[in-house]
Protein backbone atom coordinates (compact mmCIF):
# COMPACT_ATOMS: atom_id res chain seq x y z
CA UNK A 1 0.00 0.00 0.00
CA UNK A 2 2.87 2.38 0.82
CA UNK A 3 4.38 1.94 -2.64
CA UNK A 4 1.00 2.60 -4.29
CA UNK A 5 0.57 5.81 -2.28
CA UNK A 6 4.06 6.99 -3.31
CA UNK A 7 3.21 6.42 -6.99
CA UNK A 8 -0.12 8.24 -6.60
CA UNK A 9 1.62 11.11 -4.83
CA UNK A 10 3.87 11.69 -7.86
CA UNK A 11 0.85 11.48 -10.18
CA UNK A 12 -1.00 13.98 -7.94
CA UNK A 13 1.81 16.53 -8.16
CA UNK A 14 1.86 16.13 -11.94
CA UNK A 15 -1.91 16.68 -11.98
CA UNK A 16 -1.50 19.91 -9.97
CA UNK A 17 0.98 21.18 -12.54
CA UNK A 18 -0.65 20.07 -15.81
CA UNK A 19 -4.37 20.26 -15.01
CA UNK A 20 -4.71 22.68 -12.12
CA UNK A 21 -1.95 24.98 -13.35
CA UNK A 22 -0.42 25.51 -9.91
CA UNK A 23 2.86 27.41 -9.60
CA UNK A 24 6.15 25.62 -8.95
CA UNK A 25 6.23 27.11 -5.45
CA UNK A 26 2.72 25.84 -4.65
CA UNK A 27 3.52 22.36 -5.95
CA UNK A 28 6.69 22.31 -3.85
CA UNK A 29 4.62 23.27 -0.81
CA UNK A 30 2.15 20.44 -1.51
CA UNK A 31 5.01 17.99 -1.97
CA UNK A 32 6.64 18.95 1.32
CA UNK A 33 3.33 18.92 3.22
CA UNK A 34 2.42 15.47 1.89
CA UNK A 35 5.83 13.98 2.65
CA UNK A 36 5.60 15.29 6.20
CA UNK A 37 1.97 14.24 6.68
CA UNK A 38 2.48 10.71 5.41
CA UNK A 39 5.19 10.15 8.02
CA UNK A 40 2.56 10.50 10.75
CA UNK A 41 -0.84 9.75 9.22
CA UNK A 42 -2.00 6.22 10.04
CA UNK A 43 -3.04 4.29 6.93
CA UNK A 44 -5.13 1.20 7.53
CA UNK A 45 -6.77 -1.07 4.96
CA UNK A 46 -10.44 -1.63 5.81
CA UNK A 47 -12.32 -3.87 3.39
CA UNK A 48 -12.08 -2.09 0.04
CA UNK A 49 -11.11 1.27 1.56
CA UNK A 50 -7.91 2.82 2.79
CA UNK A 51 -8.47 4.73 6.03
CA UNK A 52 -6.30 7.82 6.60
CA UNK A 53 -6.33 8.69 10.31
CA UNK A 54 -5.12 12.30 10.62
CA UNK A 55 -5.09 12.42 14.42
CA UNK A 56 -1.37 11.54 14.95
CA UNK A 57 -0.42 14.19 12.41
CA UNK A 58 -2.74 16.79 13.93
CA UNK A 59 -1.14 16.21 17.30
CA UNK A 60 2.30 16.67 15.71
CA UNK A 61 1.41 20.06 14.16
CA UNK A 62 -0.93 21.29 16.92
CA UNK A 63 1.51 23.97 18.13
CA UNK A 64 1.53 25.75 14.74
CA UNK A 65 -0.78 28.68 13.94
CA UNK A 66 -4.22 27.92 12.51
CA UNK A 67 -3.43 29.14 9.00
CA UNK A 68 -0.38 26.86 8.71
CA UNK A 69 -2.32 23.88 10.09
CA UNK A 70 -5.14 24.55 7.63
CA UNK A 71 -2.73 24.61 4.68
CA UNK A 72 -1.07 21.36 5.73
CA UNK A 73 -4.41 19.59 6.21
CA UNK A 74 -5.68 20.99 2.92
CA UNK A 75 -2.82 19.27 1.11
CA UNK A 76 -3.69 15.84 2.50
CA UNK A 77 -7.40 16.42 1.85
CA UNK A 78 -6.71 17.32 -1.77
CA UNK A 79 -4.53 14.24 -2.17
CA UNK A 80 -7.18 11.92 -0.70
CA UNK A 81 -9.80 13.49 -2.96
CA UNK A 82 -7.49 12.83 -5.92
CA UNK A 83 -7.12 9.19 -4.83
CA UNK A 84 -10.90 8.75 -4.77
CA UNK A 85 -11.18 10.24 -8.25
CA UNK A 86 -8.48 7.93 -9.57
CA UNK A 87 -9.38 4.44 -8.48
CA UNK A 88 -8.24 4.33 -4.84
CA UNK A 89 -11.10 4.38 -2.33
CA UNK A 90 -9.91 6.46 0.63
CA UNK A 91 -11.57 7.78 3.79
CA UNK A 92 -10.33 10.54 6.11
CA UNK A 93 -10.67 10.27 9.87
CA UNK A 94 -10.21 13.16 12.38
CA UNK A 95 -10.74 15.68 9.60
CA UNK A 96 -12.34 18.59 11.46
CA UNK A 97 -11.87 21.96 9.79
CA UNK A 98 -9.61 24.71 11.09
CA UNK A 99 -11.11 28.20 10.81
CA UNK A 100 -8.77 30.81 9.37
CA UNK A 101 -9.19 34.38 8.21
CA UNK A 102 -10.10 34.77 4.54
CA UNK A 103 -7.31 35.99 2.29
CA UNK A 104 -7.65 38.26 -0.71
CA UNK A 105 -8.25 36.54 -4.06
CA UNK A 106 -5.80 37.04 -6.92
CA UNK A 107 -7.55 38.30 -10.04
CA UNK A 108 -5.92 38.49 -13.47
CA UNK A 109 -5.68 41.89 -15.11
CA UNK A 110 -7.94 42.66 -18.06
CA UNK A 111 -4.85 43.27 -20.20
CA UNK A 112 -3.47 39.80 -19.48
CA UNK A 113 -6.82 38.17 -20.22
CA UNK A 114 -7.12 40.01 -23.53
CA UNK A 115 -3.55 39.05 -24.44
CA UNK A 116 -4.38 35.37 -23.84
CA UNK A 117 -7.59 35.66 -25.88
CA UNK A 118 -5.61 37.09 -28.79
CA UNK A 119 -3.72 33.77 -28.91
CA UNK A 120 -6.81 31.58 -28.37
CA UNK A 121 -8.39 29.06 -30.66
CA UNK A 122 -12.19 29.13 -30.96
CA UNK A 123 -13.04 26.73 -28.11
CA UNK A 124 -10.44 28.28 -25.82
CA UNK A 125 -11.78 31.76 -26.55
CA UNK A 126 -15.34 30.70 -25.74
CA UNK A 127 -14.44 28.97 -22.45
CA UNK A 128 -12.34 31.86 -21.15
CA UNK A 129 -14.84 34.48 -22.32
CA UNK A 130 -17.72 32.72 -20.56
CA UNK A 131 -15.78 32.49 -17.30
CA UNK A 132 -14.68 36.11 -17.50
CA UNK A 133 -17.94 37.74 -18.66
CA UNK A 134 -20.34 35.62 -16.60
CA UNK A 135 -18.27 35.12 -13.43
CA UNK A 136 -18.91 31.39 -13.42
CA UNK A 137 -17.46 28.71 -11.19
CA UNK A 138 -15.90 25.90 -13.22
CA UNK A 139 -18.61 23.53 -11.94
CA UNK A 140 -21.27 25.93 -13.23
CA UNK A 141 -19.66 26.11 -16.66
CA UNK A 142 -19.51 22.31 -16.83
CA UNK A 143 -23.23 22.07 -16.04
CA UNK A 144 -24.35 24.93 -18.30
CA UNK A 145 -27.25 23.76 -20.47
CA UNK A 146 -27.96 25.04 -23.98
CA UNK A 147 -31.64 25.46 -23.07
CA UNK A 148 -30.69 27.94 -20.33
CA UNK A 149 -29.06 30.36 -22.78
CA UNK A 150 -31.29 33.08 -24.23
CA UNK A 151 -30.52 36.14 -26.34
CA UNK A 152 -29.64 38.39 -23.40
CA UNK A 153 -29.40 36.15 -20.31
CA UNK A 154 -27.85 32.91 -19.08
CA UNK A 155 -29.54 30.92 -16.33
CA UNK A 156 -26.84 29.45 -14.10
CA UNK A 157 -27.35 26.54 -11.70
CA UNK A 158 -25.02 27.24 -8.78
CA UNK A 159 -24.20 25.78 -5.39
CA UNK A 160 -27.10 24.10 -3.64
CA UNK A 161 -28.94 23.97 -6.97
CA UNK A 162 -29.66 27.70 -6.65
CA UNK A 163 -30.53 29.48 -9.90
CA UNK A 164 -29.45 32.94 -10.97
CA UNK A 165 -29.71 34.88 -14.22
CA UNK A 166 -26.59 36.62 -15.52
CA UNK A 167 -26.58 39.18 -18.38
CA UNK A 168 -25.06 37.95 -21.63
CA UNK A 169 -22.83 40.40 -23.51
CA UNK A 170 -23.39 40.76 -27.26
CA UNK A 171 -19.82 39.68 -28.00
CA UNK A 172 -20.20 36.57 -25.82
CA UNK A 173 -23.51 35.71 -27.51
CA UNK A 174 -21.82 35.93 -30.91
CA UNK A 175 -19.14 33.46 -29.80
CA UNK A 176 -21.83 31.14 -28.45
CA UNK A 177 -23.87 31.29 -31.68
CA UNK A 178 -20.77 30.57 -33.75
CA UNK A 179 -19.88 27.58 -31.55
CA UNK A 180 -23.44 26.17 -31.54
CA UNK A 181 -23.72 26.48 -35.31
CA UNK A 182 -20.95 23.92 -35.81
CA UNK A 183 -21.49 21.67 -32.78
CA UNK A 184 -24.29 19.23 -32.02
CA UNK A 185 -25.03 19.55 -28.31
CA UNK A 186 -27.99 17.60 -26.97
CA UNK A 187 -28.22 19.14 -23.50
CA UNK A 188 -25.01 20.65 -22.11
CA UNK A 189 -23.05 23.39 -23.81
CA UNK A 190 -19.83 21.37 -23.60
CA UNK A 191 -20.33 17.67 -24.32
CA UNK A 192 -18.35 14.66 -25.38
CA UNK A 193 -20.00 11.41 -26.42
CA UNK A 194 -23.33 12.62 -25.08
CA UNK A 195 -21.93 13.43 -21.62
CA UNK A 196 -21.04 16.82 -20.20
CA UNK A 197 -17.36 17.64 -20.37
CA UNK A 198 -15.57 17.21 -17.04
CA UNK A 199 -14.36 20.10 -14.90
CA UNK A 200 -10.78 18.96 -15.41
CA UNK A 201 -11.17 19.04 -19.19
CA UNK A 202 -12.43 22.63 -19.13
CA UNK A 203 -9.86 23.61 -16.52
CA UNK A 204 -7.07 22.26 -18.72
CA UNK A 205 -8.28 24.40 -21.63
CA UNK A 206 -7.85 27.51 -19.47
CA UNK A 207 -4.49 26.47 -18.03
CA UNK A 208 -3.11 25.56 -21.47
CA UNK A 209 -4.14 28.87 -23.07
CA UNK A 210 -2.61 31.10 -20.40
CA UNK A 211 0.51 28.95 -20.29
CA UNK A 212 0.95 29.84 -23.97
CA UNK A 213 1.46 33.49 -22.97
CA UNK A 214 3.65 32.66 -19.98
CA UNK A 215 1.03 32.86 -17.22
CA UNK A 216 -0.32 30.38 -14.69
CA UNK A 217 -4.04 31.07 -14.36
CA UNK A 218 -6.92 29.05 -12.92
CA UNK A 219 -10.60 29.33 -13.92
CA UNK A 220 -11.47 30.66 -10.47
CA UNK A 221 -9.09 33.58 -10.96
CA UNK A 222 -11.21 34.63 -13.95
CA UNK A 223 -14.25 34.67 -11.64
CA UNK A 224 -12.24 36.86 -9.24
CA UNK A 225 -11.38 39.15 -12.15
CA UNK A 226 -15.06 39.44 -13.11
CA UNK A 227 -16.03 40.45 -9.58
CA UNK A 228 -13.14 42.87 -9.14
CA UNK A 229 -13.77 44.62 -12.45
CA UNK A 230 -17.43 45.19 -11.57
CA UNK A 231 -16.73 46.51 -8.09
CA UNK A 232 -13.87 48.73 -9.24
CA UNK A 233 -16.29 50.23 -11.78
CA UNK A 234 -18.68 51.11 -8.89
CA UNK A 235 -21.23 48.34 -9.44
CA UNK A 236 -23.40 47.96 -6.27
CA UNK A 237 -22.07 45.18 -4.07
CA UNK A 238 -25.57 43.71 -3.69
CA UNK A 239 -25.83 43.30 -7.48
CA UNK A 240 -22.37 41.75 -7.74
CA UNK A 241 -23.18 39.36 -4.90
CA UNK A 242 -26.31 38.22 -6.74
CA UNK A 243 -24.47 37.84 -10.05
CA UNK A 244 -21.82 35.68 -8.38
CA UNK A 245 -24.39 33.53 -6.62
CA UNK A 246 -23.00 34.24 -3.16
CA UNK A 247 -25.26 33.15 -0.32
CA UNK A 248 -23.93 35.99 1.83
CA UNK A 249 -22.83 39.49 0.87
CA UNK A 250 -19.97 39.08 3.36
CA UNK A 251 -18.27 36.77 0.85
CA UNK A 252 -18.48 39.44 -1.84
CA UNK A 253 -16.99 42.03 0.50
CA UNK A 254 -13.61 40.28 0.17
CA UNK A 255 -13.41 41.88 -3.27
CA UNK A 256 -13.97 45.37 -1.87
CA UNK A 257 -10.90 44.80 0.32
CA UNK A 258 -9.02 43.82 -2.81
CA UNK A 259 -10.07 47.07 -4.47
CA UNK A 260 -8.78 49.05 -1.50
CA UNK A 261 -5.49 47.16 -1.55
CA UNK A 262 -5.01 47.97 -5.23
CA UNK A 263 -5.85 51.63 -4.67
CA UNK A 264 -3.25 51.78 -1.91
CA UNK A 265 -0.66 50.12 -4.11
CA UNK A 266 -1.40 52.51 -7.00
CA UNK A 267 -1.23 55.48 -4.65
CA UNK A 268 2.13 54.38 -3.27
CA UNK A 269 3.46 54.09 -6.81
CA UNK A 270 2.00 57.33 -8.16
CA UNK A 271 2.29 59.96 -5.43
CA UNK A 272 5.57 61.91 -5.62
CA UNK A 273 5.97 62.02 -1.83
CA UNK A 274 5.65 58.27 -1.34
CA UNK A 275 8.98 56.87 -0.24
CA UNK A 276 10.14 60.23 1.09
CA UNK A 277 11.03 60.06 4.78
CA UNK A 278 10.45 63.72 5.59
CA UNK A 279 8.88 66.78 4.00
Amino acid sequence: MKKLIEVKQKEFLKYLEDIRGYSDLTIKSYDESLKEALLYVEMVKENEHTLFNLMPYRIKISSLNSKTISKKLSAIRSFVSYLNDNGVSAILKADESIKVAKTLPKPISHEHIMKALSHAQSLEKLVVTLLYTLGLRISELTSLEVGNISKEWVRVIGKGNKQRDVPLLIHTKELLDEYLSISHQKKFLFEKNGEKLSENSLRYIVVKLFRRVGLKVTPHQLRHSYASQLLNAKAPIADVSELLGHSSMATTQIYTKLGSALKQQNYNTAHPLCGVDKI
